[in-house]
């Protein structure tokens, strides 16, 4: 009762599920991001698809029992994918059985008229995405017309992806076709789909930015998450051995070979900036 009463208290959904309390919202949710609208030199060559590997699922199980109102973040996806966007690059959306695309709609930014207008023209492709089996089925041998493979974050992109074996196939495709892995936050939990099998990680010894295990500790005081986690990211991957660069949810990004990462939503726009530069760049 008395988290209620001072706000602390995460809102119960109509499905009996929970979104983050009001304090929470104001602490890590904003009306605007920060984005820039950089005009880039756009690219013009045959490279110009990413791949967009979105959640379809909503709803993560706490320790506790509870359900935490997940999915995509929505300025963790539309962020990067506005830069891609400017800088000439255009998107394929898909999930792991075609259902829609889920986002945490709490996040996203109303007073954004640049996220709500990409938002919007991708809108029926986030209703009604490729299947990931579909993809692969016809698109993989048409690698020529790829330039990445793109995974959003928000805690849903760690609910079913990481044993997603499509998934794994297709980020596996993309190391070994020199395409670019981008992610930020949760979204690394993706790079777990490597290990299936019994295969050793892919990204072992690389450098990257994922969204802090002690972090997702403490959001529970705030009312952010209604529980603990039921497990923790950043510690998995550091135990298959990445290394992992940022211990805050900030800005940080980082870039080791072709992949491309960023630490929390707050690095959307860094990470956006970061993906169109290097394309443009590598692929000239």
């Amino acid at each position: 009762m008395l988290k209620k009463m001072l706000g602390l208290a995460p809102k119960l959904e109509s499905d009996g599920s929970y979104s983050p309390s009001k304090i929470a919202l104001k602490l890590a949710t904003s009306g605007k991001t920060d984005f820039e609208n950089i005009s880039y030199t756009k690219y013009s060559g045959s490279r110009s698809k990413i791949l967009v590997i979105f959640t379809e699922q909503k709803n993560m199980k706490m320790q506790n029992g509870k359900l935490f109102s997940t999915g995509n973040h929505p300025v963790e996806a539309l962020l990067p994918m506005l830069h891609l966007k400017n800088a000439g690059f255009d998107f394929e959306i898909a999930t792991p059985t075609g259902k829609p695309v889920v986002f945490e709609m709490w996040a996203f930014p109303e007073k954004d008229e640049q996220v709500k207008s990409i938002y919007n023209e991708y809108k029926s492709s986030f209703e009604q995405p490729q299947k990931l089996q579909d993809f692969i089925d016809t698109s993989l041998a048409d690698v020529a017309s790829y330039a990445a493979v793109f995974v959003p974050g928000g805690h849903g992109a760690m609910l079913g992806i990481p044993e997603d074996r499509n998934v794994g196939q297709l980020l596996n495709w993309a190391h070994e076709n020199d395409l670019f892995t981008i992610s930020l936050c949760h979204g690394p939990g993706s790079f777990l789909t490597t290990t299936l099998n019994d295969q050793k990680f892919l990204y072992e010894g690389y450098n990257m930015a994922v969204f802090p295990d002690s972090v997702d500790k403490q959001t529970p005081m705030i009312g952010y998450l209604p529980g603990h986690m039921p497990w923790g990211l950043s510690e998995k991957l550091k135990s298959l051995g990445a290394n992992i660069v940022n211990t805050k949810s900030d800005k940080t990004v980082c870039l080791d070979r072709k992949l491309i990462t960023g630490a929390s939503p707050l690095a959307a726009n860094e990470l956006g900036k970061l993906a169109a530069q290097t394309l443009l760049k590598e692929l000239k």
